[in-house]
């Protein structure tokens, strides 16, 4: 068709950014070698934070953005979002982080800090289980009339080539460090532990300056999300049973009842870092790509806001807007 788009990776900025373009009138495709359960992105925590990722213009806009979906959808009934409670808390003094004001963050009072923490916010945000949510988003984008389709691109000229249309939405994550190619990209690679909760409502995470590992607790009903790592440079995608008790026991640490706490499932993704977002359009012959990659860790966060600025983007392209 000759408006159509087609979106590449299946991840939940590429879902977002196809659920948003079909429900604005455009014909839509989305091609990815990965069915979206299988995608860095149902590997997240999850939970509404903006981590890991610039411009910080940029990262606040969009941040309020997808603030407001996703506590909007906290109350669609199995879209896998709900709002929790929580704090993050710090071994060393520090400020309230700059988006403290959009969830109505307050310094936590000295009986709510754990043990070992100094300062903390408390403070109530939108807490995702991905495999759900990712599920939402291809229902919502079949319900708007797009595609989803299987299939490997090794390099975007590969996909130009099979695509000949108006647009193409270049969504590849750590990926597009070899489909670009773009260099600059470098994954970040990041495992938790899923394991039956024990009666835990509040999330939890450490939040402290320089840490050498993530410390985070994310109760997901029936389960809890337990974190992490973020070894920068490592591609490798396996679950490591050592890592995995590391991480049991730094959670259990901070909360002794998840010492024994039965292990459900580990998780793996590949954080797409990048010095900042790329946000831009790139001409191609007869084809515009518009690239939106380099989330890194707040590409829940990030979503709706980048799904919504480029389906603006590729409708004024398509002259379907004044």
């Amino acid at each position: 068709m000759a408006d159509s788009v087609v979106v590449i990776g299946a991840g939940v900025v590429g879902l977002t950014t196809a659920v948003c373009l079909a429900e604005r009138g455009v014909d839509v495709e989305v091609v990815s070698a990965r069915d979206p359960a299988a995608t860095t992105s149902a590997a997240a925590g999850a939970m509404w934070d903006p981590y890991l990722v610039r411009p910080a213009a940029l990262v606040e806009r969009w941040s309020r953005v997808g603030l407001d979906a996703l506590t909007g959808l906290s109350d669609v009934e199995d879209s896998g979002v709900r709002l929790a409670d929580g704090t993050q808390q710090s071994r060393t003094p520090c400020d309230l982080p700059a988006w403290a004001p959009l969830v109505g963050a307050r310094a936590c009072t000295p009986d709510e800090l754990m043990p070992g923490f100094v300062t903390g916010w408390r403070y109530r945000a939108p807490v995702v289980d991905m495999p759900r949510y990712l599920a939402h988003l291809a229902r919502r984008l079949r319900a708007a009339g797009g595609r989803m389709r299987r299939r490997h691109y090794d390099t975007l000229a590969d996909a130009l080539r099979a695509h000949p249309v108006p647009v193409v939405v270049n969504c590849t994550g750590a990926g597009a460090r070899c489909f670009v190619p773009d260099p600059s990209v470098v994954p970040v690679r990041g495992q938790l532990v899923v394991v039956e909760n024990p009666g835990i409502d509040d999330f939890f995470c450490d939040d402290t300056p320089g840490a050498d590992d993530l410390v985070y607790i994310y109760p997901q009903g029936d389960t809890l999300v337990l974190g992490g790592t973020a070894e920068r440079g490592s591609w490798d995608t396996e679950p490591d049973g050592d890592t995995a008790r590391r991480i049991v026991g730094r959670c259990a640490a901070i909360d002794p009842r998840l010492a024994g706490a039965r292990v459900v499932e580990c998780r793996v993704g590949l954080r797409p870092a990048r010095p900042e977002i790329r946000f831009e359009e790139e001409r191609h012959g007869a084809t515009t790509v518009v690239h939106s990659y380099g989330h890194g860790g707040g590409g829940v966060t990030l979503s709706w806001g980048a799904g919504g600025e480029t389906a603006d983007r590729v409708r004024r392209l398509l002259s379907l807007t004044p």
